[in-house]
């Protein structure tokens, strides 16, 4: 069987459709289709099956593409080691990370891995939600959640931990929220999932509160939602690590303090595609990433303690 048929049908059912796949391979969509048509004359059976929107492997064609991505990662292994030899890492990593951990976090540690690498490219997207990271050609995506999804691969980059907070001015016009029930009728600032309510829990030792909050300003630019809270808009509810200088230097005071909060997720998660080879400069980011991670949440330097 032709190793280019079965590398073909992998670019077939990573794409999820033949258009985005002859884009893919620079090919026209009719000579995509040929090939495939080949593959499954040579193989008697039919590997995928085509929808109005989306190809679909049958259990054969899954088989084979499994075979095709082993195949298709130990030539880039063993192109890599070729090019590599005595280079510098060069390569080009596209990864997508939350507004608020992207550019509170993770932007000097990015910077510094571009000073240290000079010859890879980052492509950065700040942006709260990838829903695909093949269709939209993501290599590493991090994410807040609780369950990250199972056909990816995984890794906790640490806790996360909820603050509700607002400008003295604020606090002296309006006071600040003793218990968490107080915050539905406060004026809320924070991020919003459009079509569905905004459910905060808070937790004090065994005892567990729920609260449907109603935001007047909302945004999944955590900046913007920042400069809101300093504004005196109303009572914050964000990540911690979105205002924890302004609280260091007395702009932002903090309420329910004896309270732990959650909406979004518990837990930052680096999020990537499994694969028995990794491009090395993919490989170099994602250990880069994690030791940063790892070593910021051990310590917490700068951020609020841990309640």
């Amino acid at each position: 069987m032709d190793t280019k048929a079965l590398t073909l049908l992998v670019e077939i059912l990573d794409a999820g459709n033949l258009s985005e796949a002859a884009r893919r391979l620079k090919m026209t969509r009719a000579n995509v289709s040929y090939h495939l048509g080949q593959l499954e004359r040579a193989v008697g059976m039919q590997l995928v099956r085509r929808t109005t929107r989306r190809v679909e492997p049958t259990e054969i064609g899954l088989k084979l593409y499994q075979h095709g991505c082993s195949i298709r990662d130990e030539l880039a292994a063993a192109h890599e080691s070729v090019e590599t030899l005595g280079n510098t890492p060069q390569g080009r990593v596209r990864l997508s990370v939350p507004s608020g951990y992207g550019q509170f976090v993770m932007s000097p540690w990015l910077l510094e891995f571009k000073r240290n690498y000079p010859g890879i490219v980052l492509d950065v997207l700040f942006e709260n939600s990838v829903e695909d990271l093949l269709r939209d050609e993501v290599d590493i995506a991090v994410r807040i959640t609780s369950e990250p999804p199972g056909h990816l691969v995984a890794r906790e980059l640490g806790k996360v931990r909820y603050v509700a907070c607002a400008s003295p001015a604020y606090a002296a016009r309006r006071g600040l929220p003793q218990r968490p029930e107080a915050l539905c009728g406060a004026p809320i600032i924070s991020a919003a999932v459009i079509g569905r309510p905004l459910r905060l829990s808070a937790y004090q030792g065994s005892q567990r509160q729920q609260v449907t909050l109603d935001p007047t300003v909302v945004s999944r630019n955590y900046p913007f939602l920042r400069d809101a809270a300093l504004a005196g808009l109303g009572v914050a509810v964000v990540p911690d690590y979105v205002v924890y200088e302004d609280v260091a230097q007395g702009r932002l005071l903090t309420a329910l303090d004896a309270w732990r909060l959650s909406i979004f997720g518990r837990s930052m998660y680096l999020l990537y595609m499994p694969s028995r080879h990794h491009p090395r400069a993919l490989s170099m980011l994602i250990e880069f990433i994690l030791d940063k991670a790892h070593a910021a949440h051990e310590g917490r330097p700068g951020l609020l303690p841990q309640k």
